[in-house]
């Protein structure tokens, strides 16, 4: 069965690459990778891309370039982030609370059909703002107002 490999595996920071892979696909089979997260007001962000995998049936996105008719084109490792676009017109990805990570899903169908074909493998991943261990201190002293943010 298909499966997503993903490094670093649960969590990095949002600023970190995350690399991609789905191993157990067939020689040569052509899948359209999802991903999608919500941003603190719900609102739905997502990107899409087609590939086609190795003859090895494995799929890495830093090596496989995204095939026409998704989100972008090309070799893109980080393509899936960065191409992430609302559903709602003009509407920007909020972030207010930095404490809370963003939930990225990750799914992979059969197919370059619209709409996708078989799920085949999800997986979730923590995109976060702060590493392990940061501490985050509000600043009030008379008319300043600001946030210090101290390493462990």
């Amino acid at each position: 069965a298909p499966s997503i490999c993903l490094s670093p595996t649960a969590r990095s920071l949002f600023d970190e690459p995350l690399a991609i892979a789905v191993q157990g696909l067939g020689p040569q089979q052509r899948v359209t990778l999802r991903m999608s997260l919500r941003d603190e007001t719900g609102e739905l962000f997502q990107a899409w891309a087609r590939y086609q995998a190795g003859d090895d049936g494995a799929l890495d996105l830093a090596r496989c370039p995204a095939l026409p008719g998704g989100s972008f084109t090309g070799l893109e490792p980080m393509g899936l982030l960065w191409a992430l676009q609302p559903q709602k017109p003009f509407w920007s990805l909020v972030k207010r609370d930095v404490q809370r990570p963003f939930l990225v899903q990750l799914e992979v169908f059969d197919g370059h059909r619209e709409p996708p074909g078989r799920l085949l493998a999800q997986a979730q991943h923590e995109r976060a703002f702060l590493r392990d261990g940061v501490r985050r201190v509000p600043v009030r002293e008379g008319r300043i107002r600001a946030t210090l943010f101290l390493p462990p």
